[in-house]
């Protein structure tokens, strides 16, 4: 095998893919090919960094040296500056990556300073193509060590005593659902990895596919030996396509060397592993609905009992985990369940992984240990909102979820605390927003993608959501009454107890949320007919201030010609003709228009 003394790791991932990484990566290779260093560099395409804000990334090594934002145009430099003479470019580098002109280790950087990488360990350090790189950092020892010293009660023990709850939404604890499959006797078990990731804002079991596709074949034969399963299923979204490239080439490799298959270290256990491409549908990512997509039905939920680990897939024994919740097996069976539990709150041990998005300035991809506050989150690792913008809400869950306030954020989040303040953890997409976001606006936002996605099989969530989101609509348009806010709670309340699956019974999350904690935004659109964050067209009004010049920008550009004024005179906007379409706020090149 060849040694190199730098590598070039080059983020593989979806974000800095879209933003032209891979021919950042060709670039790369033709000019170290150029300046003859390819028996003396690597470049390496890794799954995500993390700091998607700050993509594309590139960071060499030995000197760790992280470039951000990286231009194809840059590389040359790079390779003759820092490749071929060994001077770092430093006005390339992450501003935060360089300290009293030295490099500074990554886990120094403020954006990773208070996280801890467990799920994501290898997510940016991996060639995830390259199976030899995923066993020399101790890959498949875990299924290894269960096949040859661990019974499959013990393994169980050990992911029970660990504390692991579920990372997909539920938090149910990974080792009781284990057990509850264990002793059912089948002539076909089953484990499915859920990778059907749907939230608005939601990239961590994507980035975890990209990045580390071995984990989670590995975590999946270890639960099939905990279980007696033999086959394993990865419901993915085929708009996933780098994943599922990725996984196939795992799965792939993974058979060549015998670590999944048949006899599997000559132990005599099987284990195959197939993926299954989901056509999007937001439903499917709810445990009965994957289960009938991929036996060919439409995606609808089932009626529960009988639980998946006494008759889920085809009518056998099934386990069903997300990515996130499997990527954790194999480091608590090495590393024991002591240390998972040594960081975390006693009831939600280990770490979360969140898509950090929305009004924020570093939006990524965050892994942090459960009971880090939500302050930290946001302002320590996230930098808080963009141009010195207050601080408003933010959204934990995804649509399943709900808003949680500026009071409560030095909440530790763990998933008790967040379902105590009526959100929930979800599978981990965190929007923030800031004093420009309108709370009802917010809540119809995630009400429209609930309505669309509903299966329709159930009356509560089919028709109930509609008529949620027509109330919402009222409102948004300054046509709600009071009475109207009083129906959208019976509503949610109805809904959320009688709807079949978890997608009905947690839509109402965010109407519910925002109610609570926000109502005299709701009242302003109902009693004053006023948003009062600016954002309810139907409820603004455009207005010319005095620093108008008289230029006739806004008056051209105006589509029903309801602009007056004379060139180098204040215009006038005629309120009954304007549309509200903002385009003369746009065309304005001296501030001159406001909207209130």
């Amino acid at each position: 095998m060849a040694i190199y003394r730098s590598h070039v790791l080059v983020c593989g991932g979806t974000g800095c893919h879209s933003s032209k990484s891979d021919e950042i990566k060709r670039k790369f290779e033709e000019k170290i090919k150029e300046m003859n260093l390819d028996n003396e560099v690597q470049v390496i395409s890794t799954g995500c960094f993390g700091l998607c804000e700050e993509g594309p990334i590139v960071v060499i090594y030995p000197e760790g040296a992280f470039y951000s934002r990286m231009q194809i145009n840059r590389v040359d430099r790079i390779v003759e500056e820092h490749l071929y003479k060994g001077r770092i470019v430093k006005e390339f580098l992450y501003e935060e990556s360089i300290e009293a002109d030295q490099i500074i280790p990554l886990s120094d950087v403020d954006f990773y300073k208070k996280q801890k990488r467990v799920a994501l360990k290898y997510c940016g350090v991996i060639d995830p193509e390259n199976i030899n790189e995923y066993i020399a950092n101790d890959g498949y020892m875990a299924l290894g060590k269960v096949l040859t010293e661990m019974t499959p009660d013990q393994v169980i023990d050990v992911i029970k005593d660990s504390g692991l709850r579920g990372r997909g939404g539920g938090g149910f604890p990974t080792g009781l659902k284990w057990s509850f499959a264990a002793p059912n006797e089948a002539d076909q078990k089953y484990i499915i990895c859920n990778a059907d990731e749907g939230d608005p804002g939601a990239f961590m079991d994507r980035s975890v596919l990209e990045g580390d596709p071995h984990c989670i074949l590995e975590a999946m034969a270890i639960a099939g030996y905990a279980i007696g399963a033999t086959k394993g299923f990865v419901y993915v979204r085929a708009e996933y396509p780098i994943a599922v490239q990725r996984l196939q080439i795992a799965i792939n490799q993974a058979k060549t060397m015998g670590l999944i298959g048949k006899n599997i270290f000559e132990t005599g256990f099987d284990f195959e592993v197939e993926i299954r491409l989901g056509a999007g549908a937001f439903v499917c990512g709810e445990e009965t609905a994957l289960m009938a997509s991929i036996e060919g039905q439409r995606g609808m939920s089932r009626n529960k009992p009988p639980f998946p680990a006494v008759s889920g897939l085809f009518g056998k024994p099934t386990i069903i985990n997300n990515v996130e919740t499997l990527a954790n097996i194999p480091q608590i069976i090495l590393n024991g369940a002591d240390w998972f539990r040594s960081f975390g709150t006693e009831k939600s041990p280990g770490t979360k992984v969140f898509a950090l998005g929305g009004k924020i300035n570093n939006t990524g991809l965050v892994e942090i240990p459960m009971g880090t506050s939500l302050r930290e989150v946001i302002y320590d690792i996230g930098g808080g909102c963009p141009n010195g913008k207050a601080f408003k809400a933010v959204q934990t869950g995804g649509p399943s979820g709900g808003c949680i306030t500026a009071d409560y954020i030095d909440t530790p989040i763990d998933f008790d605390t967040l379902t105590e303040l009526g959100s929930m953890m979800g599978s981990g997409g965190m929007i923030v927003m800031d004093e420009d976001n309108c709370m009802v606006d917010i809540a119809r936002f995630f009400l429209e993608f609930t309505v669309e996605e509903s299966c329709g099989k159930c009356t509560p969530c089919r028709e109930g959501t509609k008529r949620m989101l027509e109330i919402l609509e009222r409102i948004a348009e300054g046509k709600g009454t009071l009475e109207d806010l009083d129906k959208l709670e019976k509503l949610g309340n109805n809904i959320k107890n009688t709807s079949l699956c978890g997608l009905g019974q947690t839509a109402p999350n965010p109407v519910s949320s925002t109610l609570k904690y926000f109502r005299d935004e709701y009242e302003a659109h109902v009693i004053d007919k006023r948003c009062p964050a600016g954002v309810c067209q139907s409820l603004l009004n455009y207005y010319i201030i005095d620093t108008c010049r008289g230029c006739t920008k806004c008056a051209r550009q105006c589509p029903v010609k309801c602009i007056d004024g004379k060139v180098k005179e204040l215009h006038v906007i005629d309120q009954d003709k304007c549309i509200k379409c903002g385009a003369c706020m746009e065309a304005c090149p001296f501030d001159a228009i406001i909207k209130k």
